[in-house]
């Protein structure tokens, strides 16, 4: 059972909002200054002025050593990490005796000017050897399920296409079976959607034979598929997934995941919508902006679209090779307020609140840990003590924290906080 160490000072803190201070990363895919939705929330949660020349990509809001945030307080701001330890009621009891003193979810916001790599998150027992045999690269041994919410229209590769799209995709584009020879395209249409086994091989084997091809053979093949792109663009419309194909092209030029992306399911969500992500799926998001959650992790094997380290021969030993269109969340209402979006692991899950001016709205007492997010308007959100809220603002709740909200002008916010289903409460 978890138990506070530092006295009158602990229960205090047991039910009052803490506000955070977040961490921002700067990484080469993310909008540039103002256009940047996590640069503004940055600029207005920490103070640091925008640079209009620099790429604002990830706000981190969590425990995580690589993007820490921190409590704010009368005398001075301590890492979220080190309070929770020192304060171990905040979590719980039931997730202080699952995670011990490690918040089980890492929250963020993502804005995406250009496509991330081609990845796969490891599940739990991958993640530990990876840790294990390369700490340098995999800088922790946890799993990295997860989820995203769209704020804006967003775009996605999730997942291999369905057996009859995937046959569809090999007979437009003959430049796949030109990287991979006529015997592993072969195999896959030939293909029944019966046959799971030989469905799973042969796709397998096509993906690991075209991610293991040189980049000579890549970037030969990309030139004739663009300039027949370009040429074919003139008489008529190209298909989305074309169309994806020049403008990764122009990104990430004569990469190998520029055809690797015709084999996986091309994603638009609009706002409000989410999609989730379990362990072993290879996905990249594309553009647009949303929020992230997952369990505390930072492990990612990569093997196209990136200048960065790829791992291509564990990239392809450890997909699902999972067929078929993922499932899009629209989320569950609560109230007339709040809908929420429940991933299936325990981890956590995501609620998202909208209050017209003057409405208010509680978010009961849960046994989980929460953060909150408020992304635009103002107005003020009270547990023990009244907080005035506004735009860029985070606040840690700790578990059984009774909150009310009202909203000064219409006040949008997230939570994130372990799902509701490991207490029983869904």
């Amino acid at each position: 059972m978890a138990s506070s160490t530092n006295g009158s000072a602990n229960s205090h803190s047991r039910t009052r909002l803490q506000r955070l201070r977040c961490s921002v990363q700067n990484y080469d895919w993310g909008r540039v200054g103002y256009e940047s939705a996590v640069a503004r929330l940055y600029c207005k949660n920490s103070g640091v002025e925008i640079d209009e020349n620099k790429c604002y990509a990830e706000l981190w809001m969590g425990t995580h050593a690589s993007g820490p945030s921190f409590v704010v307080g009368e005398n001075g701001e301590e890492s979220l990490k080190s309070w929770i330890e020192n304060n171990p009621g905040v979590l719980g009891d039931k997730v202080f005796d699952k995670w011990n003193t490690n918040l089980p979810f890492l929250f963020k916001v993502l804005s995406i000017a250009k496509a991330l790599s081609i990845q796969a998150h490891p599940d739990k027992k991958l993640a530990e050897l990876l840790h294990r045999t390369q700490p340098d690269m995999y800088k922790d041994d946890n799993h990295k399920p997860e989820m995203v919410l769209a704020i804006t229209d967003f775009e996605a590769l999730c997942g291999f296409t369905d057996l009859e799209e995937l046959q569809d995709i090999l007979r437009d584009f003959r430049e796949v079976s030109e990287v991979v020879g006529t015997a592993y395209t072969d195999q896959v249409l030939n293909c029944t959607e019966k046959d799971e086994v030989n469905k799973k091989a042969s796709l397998q084997a096509l993906f690991t034979k075209l991610m293991s091809t040189s980049k000579e053979v890549i970037s030969g093949v990309l030139a004739k598929l663009i300039n027949r792109l370009n040429l074919e663009s003139k008489a008529r419309e190209l298909t989305s997934k074309e169309a994806l194909v020049l403008r990764l092209q122009k990104q990430y030029p004569d990469d190998i995941g520029i055809i690797a992306a015709l084999l996986f399911n091309y994603i638009k969500l609009k706002p409000g919508e989410a999609l989730y992500l379990g362990a072993n799926e290879p996905h990249a998001y594309i553009f647009g902006e949303c929020i992230e959650c997952m369990a505390t992790s930072d492990n990612v094997v990569r093997a196209g679209l990136t200048p960065k380290k790829r791992d291509t021969e564990i990239l392809c030993s450890m997909l699902t090779y999972k067929q078929g269109s993922p499932e899009i969340l629209p989320g569950v209402n609560i109230n007339s307020s709040i809908k929420r979006y429940t991933p299936p692991l325990d981890e956590f899950e995501i609620d998202h609140c909208v209050l017209k001016d003057e409405n208010s709205v509680v978010f009961p007492a849960v046994p989980s840990p929460s953060i909150f997010l408020v992304t635009a308007g103002n107005g003020t959100m009270k547990s023990e003590a009244e907080e005035i809220v506004s735009e860029g603002d985070v606040l840690f709740a700790p578990a059984n924290t009774r909150i009310s909200v009202t909203a000064a002008s219409e006040l949008h916010l997230y939570r994130a906080g372990v799902n509701s289903r490991f207490f029983g409460l869904d």
